[in-house]
């Protein structure tokens, strides 16, 4: 017979079964991370057993599905989260790239307007002269207009006339250069003559026969180079034709412009964005006025020097004084270069006829009216018309005779000073729009002075 357990027995059993229960919701908390979690059973309830218990404690219980990803070990060292590329870059870099994208864009913009012109020089020339014509006549027609000639017939009698005189000074250029070309042929040749004997009994020990070898070099050069000088007289056929249809595209387009220069101006601002429509429809008339105080000044400023440089050629004997100051003034429109080059073009004709002397006195002509020009003239004339300084002057002078040759180094400067103007309008026109748009009491910003 079996003796039963006393009441010491039985509480030391329920002690050992509490023991186990606490070891083993200790060992549930411990695995799964959640102090505090819900209590584990003992093996000993129903629906549990001691693996159930295990598998409680193995990461699939409340709060901690399968895919949870462990925390890193604390001995684990701290790494920086990587910043964005963009804040990476410094300041200054990335203003250069913004705006180097846009400079390339720009210059690819105007490679491209360039080319268009390139393809097209002789309509954009024969326009362009076209304006400039008009800007001088302009202001004639006008007057007619204003004493009470219509102004169709105003347009065609100032048209016909400035024609008329344009023709006439041509004629009489050529006329000139053939009647003195024969003086000039026999003045050259004893230049020539006089420069050899010079050369003979200079100090730099040239002989006879190295001049005569100069010039049987040239000879030679002259014959073998027949079929090239024959070319290039194509090629002047063809420049000749070119000439006479820029000359009737000038006329025609000079005509049209003066007759309606308004409502070709009014079809322009309609190719304009409505936005910028008031702002090009104020910037044109100033343009306008730019243009016609530019070729007005600079026509007075030409005559003045080529007739004052023509005089001083005249009284020094120098042949061909008329064509030379003819040539004055027509170079006297591109404005620094011309001056020189015509200049240099009257001391070295004075060189070849008359002598060193002559040729010396005619250089202190030039320079003298070309001083007076330069520092009375101008300034009194032309005024702050055109304000464009003189190393844009040269610059611009420079490039358009690159691109376009005479015809772009004559009308590089008044395009520049043209858009000198316009720029200046436009950023006074957008300063007011911004102050009329401007909320009450915000600062206001007084733009530079172009």
């Amino acid at each position: 017979m079996t003796k039963k357990p006393g009441w010491l027995g039985r509480l030391g059993a329920g002690l050992s079964r509490l023991g186990q229960r606490l070891e083993e919701r200790r060992r549930a908390e411990g695995e799964s991370g959640e102090p505090g979690g819900p209590a584990v059973p003992g093996p000993d309830l129903p629906g549990r057993s001691a693996g159930s218990g295990e598998g409680a404690g193995s990461g699939e219980g409340a709060g901690n599905g399968p895919e949870s990803v462990p925390a890193p070990p604390t001995y684990a060292p701290a790494v920086a989260a990587r910043p964005d590329p963009v804040a990476a870059i410094p300041w200054g870099i990335r203003v250069a790239a913004e705006a180097g994208w846009r400079l390339l864009v720009l210059a690819g913009t105007l490679w491209v307007l360039m080319k268009v012109i390139s393809t097209v020089q002789l309509v954009v020339l024969a326009f362009v002269a076209a304006l400039l014509i008009t800007a001088l006549l302009q202001p004639t027609v006008a007057r007619l207009t204003r004493w009470g000639l219509p102004r169709g017939p105003a347009t065609a009698l100032t048209a016909i006339t400035g024609f008329l005189i344009m023709g006439l000074v041509g004629w009489f250029v050529v006329w000139q250069v053939l009647d003195n070309l024969g003086d000039i042929s026999d003045r050259v040749r004893d230049g020539i003559d006089e420069l050899k004997q010079w050369l003979l009994d200079s100090p730099f020990h040239v002989t006879e026969q190295q001049i005569n070898d100069i010039a049987k070099n040239l000879s030679d050069t002259i014959g073998t180079n027949t079929e090239e000088i024959t070319t290039a007289g194509l090629q002047g056929v063809t420049v000749l034709v070119e000439v006479i249809t820029g000359i009737l595209l000038t006329m025609f387009s000079t005509l049209f412009l003066l007759y309606d220069g308004r409502k070709v101006w009014g079809w322009v601002l309609k190719l304009v964005p409505a936005q910028a429509r008031p702002g090009v429809a104020g910037a044109g008339p100033r343009a306008w006025r730019t243009l016609t105080a530019y070729v007005r000044g600079t026509v007075v400023v030409a005559l003045i020097d080529a007739i004052f440089i023509g005089l001083g050629i005249y009284f020094l004997d120098v042949p061909l004084a008329v064509p030379l100051g003819v040539f004055i003034f027509l170079f006297a429109f591109i404005p620094l270069v011309g001056a020189v080059v015509s200049g240099a073009l009257a001391v070295v004709v004075a060189l070849v006829t008359q002598g060193m002397f002559t040729a010396l006195m005619v250089l202190l002509v030039v320079l003298a009216v070309q001083q007076i020009e330069g520092h009375v003239l101008q300034p009194f004339i032309l005024g702050r018309a055109v304000r464009v300084h003189p190393l844009a002057v040269v610059l611009t002078v420079a490039t358009g005779g690159l691109v376009a040759g005479i015809g772009g180094a004559v009308v590089a400067v008044p395009l520049v000073a043209v858009t000198n103007t316009v720029v200046g309008f436009l950023r006074a026109f957008s300063y007011e729009q911004a102050l009329r748009h401007a909320p009450p009491g915000a600062p206001r910003v007084v733009p530079e002075q172009s």
